[in-house]
């Protein structure tokens, strides 16, 4: 039996009428920017299983990209990403445009603890950008759940911990990192890799891997698995690492000693001009 198309709301009218028409269903949203890849596609077949509605949206949002990051040049390519989405069960797309999101932009939503460290310390303006446009998605789509992928774990925490301080009505479902074979991390930006560069880049994950392994047998200071990590990927000259960095997974504090807590390992490092990012939760 052929899947059921894809309802396709460009505009937040459109997208306003579509949830009206969903009642008392329950809704299941998956933000993204498009370019689709099986994480993308693995986050709506969670969802699917969550609720009784599933909706994405695709949109590429301006305001998370600083000066000389890769806005322009990001893949844009929405019909084959609807017919993606229709494969794995969504019934409704919203893909508004720039203006259509933003016709004036003067009033933002700020995270100020959690977006200091990480990707927010080489990154500034990343995570308001971040937060303003979910906090814009999740009052336009209403859904009882909005689920996003562990890849961008600092992304989640600020928006774990937004939805938390503002109390909005919505649960926040984590789904797995979904990887390549040889470890990479699915992510859109890899298409910009060139061949060698691509051959090179399953070592950010095994620099994560070799501290989870250490961390295994035993070790628990925090600098000392850090060194081990950092001493993989640096074997790699073409790798320009930005941090890799141990901290608390909730509170994201830098850590000296690995507790009950466990911990989050993160990585970004450029290969090349494409920045990649990766991490591992401890527990």
């Amino acid at each position: 039996m052929a899947s059921s198309p894809v309802k396709r709301l460009n505009t937040i009218a459109e997208l306003r009428a579509w949830r009206k028409e969903q009642g008392t269903r329950t809704v299941a949203f998956v933000p993204t920017m498009g370019a689709l890849h099986e994480g993308h596609l693995s986050l709506v077949m969670q969802a699917s299983g969550l609720a009784e509605v599933v909706i994405a949206s695709i949109f590429v949002n301006p305001l998370q990209f600083g000066k000389n990051e890769d806005f322009d040049k990001y893949p844009r390519v929405v019909e084959q990403d609807i017919e993606l989405l229709k494969s794995v069960g969504a019934s409704a797309v919203f893909t508004p445009s720039a203006d259509e999101m933003y016709p004036t932009a003067s009033t933002f939503v700020v995270e100020e603890n959690l977006t200091r460290v990480l990707c927010g310390a080489f990154r500034p303006g990343h995570f308001k950008g971040v937060t303003t446009v979910v906090m814009k998605l999740l009052n336009l789509v209403q859904p009882d759940i909005a689920i996003f992928g562990q890849k961008d774990a600092q992304q989640v925490l600020v928006i774990e911990k937004m939805v938390e301080d503002l109390n909005l009505p919505v649960k926040i479902v984590r789904g797995p990192t979904i990887r390549e074979k040889d470890g990479l991390a699915l992510s859109s930006r890899n298409a910009y890799l060139k061949p060698e560069e691509r051959e090179a880049a399953p070592l950010l994950f095994k620099s994560l891997v070799a501290a989870k392994l250490a961390y295994e047998a035993g070790e628990r200071d925090a600098l000392r698995l850090t060194k081990i990590g950092r001493a993989v990927l640096e074997k790699q000259p073409a790798f320009q690492i930005q941090y890799w960095e141990i901290r608390h997974p909730k509170t994201l504090q830098l850590l000296t000693t690995i507790d009950d807590e466990g911990a989050l390992m993160a990585v970004a490092a450029y290969l090349g001009k494409t920045r990649l990012i990766d991490n591992i939760l401890l527990t």
